[in-house]
């Protein structure tokens, strides 16, 4: 049950408060560090937050450790570097750590038990296809109505297709969040962004109306201006680089995509946390903590986040870039600021709880677009969400937290359950995370049933 949905009784909350103390007191018997010295990865997004925050603001050191935080090239390198041992673990794409338990790209068993917050991407066109698409979206007073959907950029597609011209977009990783909601928002348009059919072809072009590429995320704004691509999904500040250099128009964020998108997890390997149990517990305190601090009081410490994060070693993105997407203000374009006050949120509605519907909802666009090449019953999607995410390690450190006076029993979810049904999409489709077949079963484009793609084709 998620935070956003709970209506606790002061019984209730007292009962939780108890069992917080009691759990944690237990967790307070165990002291011993593992592993006291880590390095853990990142990639230059603003929502890599909580490391840095933990880090700068001695959470990390609080809980005993010493951790170097480093960037790092692309995701493919995060997980590989994570999977060999040469970092501890990393800042990473939601949906990667599932699609390494299923072993498409990399065969890993990943765990994560902390999301890194919801939100924080969009999906940018150039500006060349942005004056294509305007006439074809709703106005109000001479400015486009919000979501922009992509039954707006439908007729730019097909009018590339009949002059025999590439649709070409970017996203950051084949199992990312950027990819799937890429994908989408497309398909909530009627256009098909292709299928994946391993082990042949793992392009994820197969029957594509539009065309997706791997593009690591700062170089983003430059492949755009350069015309390699028409257009991409990718998290801030990479969007808002777009609009302040007056190359490309954010026509949709992940918020209006789907409200509260999980977009990051912190992810280790199996057998790390079964060696670093107590080091594993110490560092999801350290950054609940950290999350914590991010949203405080209304969002009070953005401003010194946003320093931070300017810094080389970190973001490296100009201070006036980072503001755009984390105040609580949105530029889609020069002069058409708008309030999203929950673009980037760290921690509250759960933002930091690695619940299990969000994972099922991922596997569900993972067996969408192919990547699960074949039918898999419902408990199939919860049996794989439970071996990978852990909000059990979660909330035994929020417990822990509560009981050292530093974080509220009531901010957290009493338990593990799966979401109730969420219609908070672009599309209107419902999501039961019970009855995951049923909710692909609705999609008029993409994989359902015992679909396959056999010969460049959907077959049943």
């Amino acid at each position: 049950m998620k935070i956003s949905t709970m209506k606790l009784t002061q019984k209730i909350r007292t009962l939780a408060a108890m069992t917080a103390l009691s759990v944690a007191a237990n967790v307070g018997a165990v002291t011993t560090i593992e592993k006291e010295n880590l390095k853990f990865g990142f990639i230059k997004l603003t929502d890599m937050a909580p490391l840095a925050v933990a880090f700068e603001k001695g959470f990390f050191e609080d809980e005993g450790l010493y951790v170097q935080l480093e960037a790092q090239a692309n995701w493919k390198v995060v997980m590989d570097r994570v999977v060999s041992g040469e970092l501890d673990g990393s800042h990473m794409l939601a949906p990667a750590p599932l699609g390494a338990s299923i072993g498409f790209g990399t065969q890993a068993d990943i765990v994560t038990a902390f999301s890194m917050g919801f939100n924080g991407s969009a999906i940018t066109v150039s500006n060349d296809i942005w004056k294509l698409m305007k006439p074809n979206v709703p106005m109000d007073a001479g400015k486009p109505i919000h979501p922009i959907k992509a039954d707006a950029l439908k007729p730019v597609v097909e009018k590339y297709k009949s002059e025999g011209k590439p649709f070409n977009m970017a996203m950051t990783f084949p199992v990312g969040s950027h990819n799937l909601k890429l994908r989408y928002w497309l398909a909530a348009g009627r256009i098909n962004p292709g299928f994946y059919a391993p082990p042949q072809d793992n392009s994820g072009q197969v029957d594509a109306d539009a065309l997706l590429s791997v593009t690591p995320p700062p170089q983003m704004p430059a492949t755009l201006e350069s015309g390699t691509i028409l257009g991409y999904c990718v998290g801030e500040p990479w969007n808002q680089q777009a609009v302040i250099k007056g190359i490309g128009v954010p026509v949709v964020t992940d918020d209006e995509l789907w409200k509260n998108t999980p977009e990051k997890v912190f992810g280790v390997t199996k057998a790390w946390a079964d060696k670093n149990p107590n080091t594993h517990l110490a560092v999801v305190k350290a950054l609940i903590r950290a999350s914590i601090w991010l949203d405080a009081e209304n969002n009070k410490n953005r401003k010194e986040v946003i320093e931070m994060l300017s810094q080389k070693h970190y973001v490296g993105a100009d201070v006036e870039v980072l503001a755009k997407s984390m105040n609580g203000t949105y530029d889609y374009e020069k002069g058409d600021t708008r309030n999203l006050p929950d673009f980037n949120t760290f921690f509250r509605n759960g933002a930091s709880y690695p619940s299990y519907s969000s994972a099922v909802w991922y596997l569900t666009q993972l067996r969408r677009w192919g990547m699960i090449s074949e039918f898999k019953p419902d408990s199939w999607y919860l049996d794989t969400a439970k071996k990978v995410y852990r909000p059990d390690i979660y909330l035994t450190a929020a417990t822990a937290l509560v009981a050292e006076g530093k974080a509220k029993a009531a901010d957290f979810p009493t338990d593990t359950a799966l979401n109730p049904p969420q219609n908070f999409f672009i599309d209107k489709i419902s999501f039961d995370a019970n009855k995951p077949n049923d909710y692909l079963n609705q999609f008029a484009i993409g994989l359902k049933a015992k679909q396959k793609i056999v010969g460049g084709k959907v077959v049943d």
